[in-house]
């Protein structure tokens, strides 16, 4: 059989000239699926470095934690009462009964009670957004960002109870816990923690 590749001609048994069409195919298609993998690898890296060096720019005004650096706040045995909040600023039942933490933190400061705030705000909202909101509402409560991505771990971790949804808040002292996965008006707030200090 004659056949020709690239000008040239070829006279080779027909069974050859199938063998070298295969491997021939065989070796493009393995030539274009390796390039195809190799850019969106590059492409991630690429995403991935730039994520990295945005977050480390940052310089965020509030202490920033993986779980298992935040995880000793709810675990303190120093005589206070806690009250741990989980909330963002896109959350607008958070930032509705933001007032009444800031509230409690004042009224309850000096009966031993600590409000912190741990703000779940993705790492290009903590400049944009989180900083300003704490600065124009003039937050007085001790402000932390929990940055963890691996929510299906540190949930259940800080209540069994939780499904994940915010707001939702955490009061505790040495002898007793609650977990609250909703939103507060001030007096059922103030309510939820006479509880943990009659």
């Amino acid at each position: 059989m004659e056949w020709h590749f690239l000008g040239v001609y070829f006279r080779e048994p027909k069974n050859q000239v199938m063998k070298r069409l295969i491997v021939l195919a065989l070796a493009i298609m393995v030539g274009s699926c390796a390039e195809k993998k190799k850019e969106p690898n590059e492409a991630e890296g690429e995403v991935a470095t730039i994520s990295k060096e945005k977050t480390a720019d940052t310089d965020v005004k509030f202490p920033v934690y993986d779980f298992a650096a935040f995880e000793p706040l709810l675990h303190k045995d120093d005589g206070a009462t806690y009250v741990i909040n989980f909330w963002a600023t896109w959350c607008k039942p958070c930032v509705e009964e933001m007032p009444h933490f800031e509230r409690i933190n004042a009224e309850q400061k000096d009966n031993n009670v600590k409000v912190i705030l741990v703000n779940l705000d993705m790492p290009n909202m903590w400049k944009s957004r989180l900083e300003p909101y704490v600065e124009n509402k003039d937050i007085q409560s001790e402000v932390v960002i929990l940055d963890d991505p691996k929510q299906n771990d540190w949930i259940p971790k800080v209540s069994e109870e939780w499904g994940g949804g915010i707001p939702a808040t955490l009061i505790y002292n040495k002898d007793k816990r609650a977990f609250y996965e909703r939103g507060f008006t001030y007096e059922e707030l103030n309510e939820a923690l006479h509880q943990f200090t009659k």
